[in-house]
């Protein structure tokens, strides 16, 4: 059982690879992540939220379906179950089953997105650590437990001074209202327990998820309940791996899946539109996708879209592209991280079954592998746009989920959060000492 099970972990890791620009998951650390070193617990543990990225956190759902897409699916269910993540859903059928139950149906004319006929959905676990901990309840798929621990051997408590913040990451700020009114809820209830403001703490899309949320609250309210931004690898301009994921899919190889089916669920999902690369951001003459027909820029997204007959993906874009392209200041002291020195793709080359295939070549430009340093630099704008203090720290070799696991990283965090506010411009994660 042990070795099946482990198996079985390892496909799970190499499936999460595929579905989703922000999940760069690396495998040894996911499949077995990192202990947390033991620390001599400190008496300064400020309360924090942590934010994940995308896929970051777990979701349950409930069916009643009118119809089933295969015989074998489940068309009732009386009690919730784990939509994410569940190994059955890498199955043969139980992949048909799976999009069906976590696809979200977009209306052109409400502008608004829906659950699958038949399909509730919830995130569970709000203000508690373990949805972020492990995506999965046999707990295969680590994400943030080394942080965590980390912060528990310093002297935090879980569910008390530090808390998870899980979201639905299927869906943008705009059709997340609730969510917002809850995380400001959690950081006034921790601000009311612990008499000190509440730091925020971000991965990956989850970093624009919080700018989304400082960008909503007054000054005043900031001034007085956050303390400050911990952002770690955020694709501030957006990220170029969401085009070829909604263009031709991405299953890493996984015989079981094949690209054009797991691109059913990845073209479902608000936020894969709203992590686009900015027209705000980005040159107007950068090639993203190059074809032996067409070179598509930011400036050819409509195009886009209806070249490879996706015009939803066109609307959810037109709704989400505002929402933080503008990058708009947090207003509060930031600490902005990422890895750099690694090759990431800026284009994707494909040649005459564009968008069919698989891309036939890449154009790299440097990053963290999944989400270049010029995107990720972008925060170092605030710097001269608020009056907060903003630190930058590039970790020279560190891949993008990487981010959450290295000590260097969680070394760094800890002194943030013991009062310290200087940061090194720049760390090698390579080097031993």
């Amino acid at each position: 059982m042990a070795s099946a099970g482990h198996l079985c972990s390892v496909l799970l890791v190499v499936c999460i690879l595929g579905l989703h620009h922000s999940s760069g998951f690396w495998i040894v650390n996911v499949v077995f992540p990192p202990n947390a070193k033991a620390r001599i617990p400190s008496n300064s543990t400020p309360p924090l939220i942590i934010v994940p990225g995308n896929l970051g956190n777990r979701l349950e759902a409930k069916i009643d379906k009118p119809v089933l897409v295969h015989w074998m699916c489940y068309k009732k269910t009386e009690n919730w179950f784990t939509l994410w993540i569940d190994l059955n859903m890498f199955m043969p059928i139980g992949v048909d089953c799976w999009i069906d139950n976590i696809r979200l149906v977009y209306n052109r004319t409400t502008r608004r997105s829906s659950n699958s006929p038949g399909v509730q959905v919830r995130v569970p676990g709000f203000g508690q650590t373990y949805p972020i901990e492990f995506l999965d309840q046999n707990k295969l798929a680590g994400y943030f437990h080394t942080m965590v621990q980390h912060l528990v051997n310093m002297g935090y408590t879980r569910n008390e001074t530090v808390r998870g913040a899980p979201y639905d990451w299927r869906l943008a700020p705009n059709e997340n209202a609730e969510y917002f009114t809850e995380l400001q809820d959690l950081v006034e209830k921790m601000y009311d327990e612990h008499q000190q403001p509440v730091y925020l703490l971000g991965h990956s899309m989850g970093c624009h998820y919080v700018l989304y949320f400082l960008n909503h609250q007054p000054q005043s309210w900031k001034d007085k309940y956050v303390r400050g931004f911990i952002s770690l690898a955020a694709p501030w301009g957006g990220a170029v791996k969401p085009l070829r994921v909604m263009v031709s899919g991405e299953n890493d190889g996984i015989p079981m899946i094949s690209n054009i089916k797991i691109r059913e669920e990845q073209r479902m999902t608000t936020t894969n539109p709203w992590m686009l690369p900015s027209d705000l951001s980005w040159p107007k003459d950068h090639v993203f996708i190059s074809t032996p027909t067409f070179n598509y820029t930011n400036q050819d997204y409509q195009r886009l879209f209806t070249d490879i007959n996706f015009e939803d993906g066109w609307h959810m874009w037109e709704d989400t592209k505002n929402l933080t392209g503008d990058l708009h200041p947090p207003g509060v002291e930031v600490w902005c991280m990422y890895g750099v020195g690694l090759p990431t793709p800026v284009t994707y080359i494909y040649d005459e079954e564009f968008p069919n295939v698989d891309p036939v070549d890449f154009v790299y430009a440097d990053g963290d592998d999944t989400v270049d340093s010029f995107s990720m630099s972008l925060c170092k704008r605030w710097a001269g746009q608020q009056e907060k203090p903003v630190h930058v720290t590039e970790f020279r070799g560190l891949a993008h989920l990487n981010i959450v696991f290295h000590e260097k990283v969680l070394n760094q965090i800890q002194h943030i959060l013991e009062g310290n506010s200087d940061m090194p411009k720049e760390v090698d994660v390579r080097s031993v000492a």
